[in-house]
């Protein structure tokens, strides 16, 4: 029990913590935050975020800024984007790969300037993304990791801009992956139009105390009444980004993967000049892949989850990287590498869960249509 507490308190707290706590929120020890995995259930939260608004603390992601006059060169050599296209106030997903093509990370890229950029990184891979980027710097670009400094909470739903434009002092006219400077609270923050549930939805990235914390959210909830505003965990959070069929690190993307099979192509430039893994992934596309990430769904009653093989006649052809039961289709849906000769919509594949097979089969992604 003493060793459990002193893990325990070693785990960080964000600055929002004591309120997950008043809410009655079930704590989890993730990516070494103690970090709220739901408050009143998954499925009631992943509602309130497809019908109104809710509020998740993703405090615990990574912020590192870049500064200097070679702060592109830096960022377009370690990410597989290109980041030249983008211009000041614009966001752009990426990722960024080893030599041979597997993923360090995924990640948002903010064009603050011509010479300062936020790379937005998964909170479990901080530190060794921060040692990646600084072992590959050969451009001597400034890099600062911010991310114990800022705070950020993400509202995400229909009526999410009708809260955030009641509390801003600016008005919020933004496109999707785009950002502005502005204040909510009187705190002054990044509102960013981007999030990891498919829905319209706004991060907030600002930095403050425990004060400043309370200051926001309760400004943020006041203004949400009428939506029937609710605070979000780790676990909905989670399900409505599969409904999307949005990776997840560790999940459906490691060192093990390339943005190639993963269905990340779109965001793979192998034109652009060079940048780390520039190689190996223009071999892999002459070659043709062997195996790609493909969406599942069943009409059966099941649960599947990751490490579960996906089988054909008894055949293993791939295993399951992600699995829930869709809390609005009501039905079990995973995501999953297979051979590419299975990566066709409409086959039909299986589900081994615990031996036994479970009908299931391949779609087009998203499973929620928006």
């Amino acid at each position: 029990m003493l060793n459990e507490e002193k893990s325990r308190s070693a785990e960080k707290k964000t600055k929002f913590y004591n309120i997950h706590e008043r809410l009655g929120a079930k704590i989890v020890d993730f990516a070494g935050f103690q970090m709220p995995v739901q408050y009143s259930s998954i499925i009631a939260e992943h509602k309130r975020v497809r019908n109104t608004v809710g509020v998740f603390d993703v405090s615990h992601m990574g912020e590192v800024f870049v500064r200097g006059s070679k702060a592109l060169d830096f960022v377009n050599h370690i990410t597989v984007n290109d980041a030249s296209k983008l211009f000041d106030g614009r966001v752009q997903y990426s990722a960024m790969c080893y030599p041979d093509g597997g993923i360090v990370d995924d990640l948002l890229v903010y064009r603050i300037s011509d010479d300062e950029f936020m790379l937005v990184i998964n909170a479990s891979n901080i530190e060794k993304d921060f040692n990646w980027m600084k072992e590959n710097n050969k451009f001597d670009a400034e890099l600062i990791n911010e991310s114990d400094d800022y705070l950020l909470l993400a509202v995400q739903g229909p009526d999410s801009l009708k809260v955030i434009q009641k509390v801003c002092n600016k008005n919020v006219d933004l496109e999707y992956y785009h950002f502005m400077f502005a204040k909510i609270a009187g705190i002054d923050m990044i509102i960013s139009r981007t999030g990891y549930t498919g829905e319209l939805g706004y991060e907030l990235y600002f930095k403050g105390d425990e004060a400043d914390a309370e200051k926001v959210w309760n400004a943020l909830f006041d203004a949400g009444k009428e939506f029937e505003i609710e605070a979000v965990g780790l676990g909905a959070r989670d399900s409505l980004r599969l409904e999307m069929g949005f990776c997840l690190y560790g999940n459906d993307i490691d060192k093990t993967t390339n943005p190639l099979e993963a269905g990340l192509g779109w965001i793979t430039k192998l034109k652009k000049e060079d940048f780390i893994g520039k190689e190996t992934l223009v071999k892999v596309k002459e070659e043709g892949l062997s195996r790609k990430l493909v969406a599942m769904i069943s009409e059966e009653r099941s649960f599947p989850r990751h490490g579960y093989d996906i089988t054909i006649d008894g055949k293993k052809i791939g295993h399951i990287t992600s699995g829930t039961v869709s809390p609005i289709l009501e039905k079990p849906i995973a995501l999953g590498y297979v051979e590419k000769e299975y990566a066709v919509e409409d086959t039909r594949v299986n589900f081994n869960i615990r031996n036994k097979e479970v009908p299931a089969r391949i779609i087009k992604l998203p499973f929620i249509k928006k």
